[in-house]
């Protein structure tokens, strides 16, 4: 009848594990993610330097490689995520632990006092071992989804590093515009200044009008707070781009003459370059730990089988505690969930849904990193256009501002005229170079959203 009883058990596990396969859903979401990638199309093919592998080497600065490094360690974001990948890392340590035996060790004394009131003592030792028979492989699940996890983590701190680097270069390229502003203002206003000294010289001499001194000094208040709120943003931009490095100690970074050269990032095939991001990775990541989940929830509606094992004495003599004459017990239990009022099954629904939300966040992700490639693109075309019109607009407007010194001295045009144009001439040199900035910071971006990383 045992023999009996032993084979009944087996056939009904031999026949829930190979029910366990068809619990669980198949849904498909690695087919899907491909054809979402196969529907991509390919980037235009633009002359750059393939050779890039990482977005510092867009610019060669080792002032600028400093700093970069300086926010890698300090920056307190991405510390953060640093540490929520090591805390996710030891979680993922402690699932995994879960498929292995566990040991207790249990010692104890007490002390008894008989009918006949004389007191005896009694000690006890006793060591178990518990294991849960992986059966459908719900552990090895966990343990993977948990995997999952970890990599996805790994990835967002990688797109977090990117993301820092990234912002810290065009800041540190955001106070050499800054500065050039400054000093193209303070251009205009030596200029300014050479006029009213001018004006005030023929108003002396009785050629001039009180009126064009007066639109004189007017423009020259003008330039002087221009150059005071030039001023304030490149301090407000120390300040920032110092919070984004994580340095406590407010002192000034140095900024460069010029703006360096930066190479041209070059947009290799679309689907392999997308596979670069960490972003994109780490959604697909995330897909994979939702599955793994769904798969455990299903799982949990499954029996589950463990051993426990256990050595044990008791008596009257401290020796006991040692197992000095142990006594062996070996115990198998088979448990069943019966009724939970559905929250199982309501558990597995969730987790089936999240995964399907974590599909939508992939393609969510994979659309964004589409646009943002695809918009760099764009914009790294239309601002050479721009460059070339503006360049050439700001030549003509410097050769009409000779023209129109010398008719002004020749008294053919007025002071407004004259002005006029010379404000005309500083607002293209500006607008020139805040075009130049926007493409280098272009390049950047770009670089960042081709999956380009950083090595420091």
């Amino acid at each position: 009848m045992q023999y009996n009883n032993r084979g009944t058990l087996f056939l009904i596990l031999a026949c829930l594990l190979f029910s366990s396969c068809s619990i669980v859903p198949q849904n498909g979401y690695q087919e899907k993610v491909s054809a979402e990638l196969q529907q991509v199309a390919s980037w235009p093919r633009e002359q750059g330097d393939e050779q890039l592998q990482n977005l510092n080497q867009l610019i060669y600065s080792k002032e600028l490689d400093a700093l970069i490094a300086e926010a890698l360690a300090a920056n307190p974001n991405l510390q953060q995520t640093a540490l929520t990948l090591q805390i996710v890392a030891a979680e993922h340590r402690a699932i995994t632990g879960a498929q292995l035996p566990e040991a207790d060790l249990q010692i104890g004394a007490s002390k008894e006092k008989s009918e006949n009131g004389e007191k005896g003592e009694n000690y006890s030792g006793a060591v178990s071992i518990s294991w849960e028979v992986d059966l459908w492989g719900k552990l090895a699940d966990s343990s993977k989804a948990a995997a999952m996890d970890e990599a996805e983590q790994r990835e967002l701190y990688y797109s977090a590093r990117n993301t820092l680097t990234a912002e810290v270069m065009k800041s540190w390229l955001t106070l050499i515009t800054a500065q050039h502003d400054i000093d193209i203002e303070k251009g205009r206003l030596e200029t300014l200044t050479l006029n009213q000294q001018y004006v005030l010289q023929r108003y002396r001499s009785g050629l001039g009008s009180l009126e064009d001194l007066d639109s004189a000094r007017s423009t020259i208040s003008v330039s002087l707070a221009n150059i005071e709120a030039y001023e304030e943003i490149l301090l407000e931009n120390q300040r920032s781009l110092q919070i984004m490095i994580g340095r406590v100690s407010r002192s000034t970074v140095a900024i460069p003459a010029d703006y360096p050269d930066i190479n041209a990032p070059l947009a290799g095939e679309a689907k392999q370059t997308l596979r670069g991001r960490p972003d994109l990775r780490a959604a697909w990541f995330a897909i994979e730990a939702a599955d793994l989940k769904t798969s455990v929830a299903y799982k949990d509606l499954l029996p589950s089988f463990s051993l426990e094992a256990a050595l044990s004495d008791t008596s009257s003599l401290p020796e006991s505690m040692l197992l000095s004459n142990p006594v062996w017990s070996l115990l198998g239990q088979l448990t069943a969930p019966l009724y939970k009022g559905g929250q199982l099954k309501a558990a597995a629904d969730v987790a089936e849904l999240e995964t399907a939300k974590s599909y939508q966040a992939y393609r969510q992700t994979l659309l964004t990193a589409v646009g943002e490639v695809e918009d760099a693109l764009s914009r790294e075309h239309s601002l050479a256009k721009q460059i070339i019109h503006i360049d050439s607009a700001l030549t003509d407007a410097r050769n009409s501002l000779k023209r129109y010194k010398q008719k002004y001295r020749s008294g053919l045009v007025d002071i407004i005229e004259l002005l006029e144009v010379q404000k005309q001439t500083f607002d293209l040199e500006i607008q020139l170079d805040n075009l130049v900035y926007e493409r280098l910071t272009n390049r950047v971006d770009l670089g960042l959203a081709l999956g380009l990383g950083v090595e420091i």
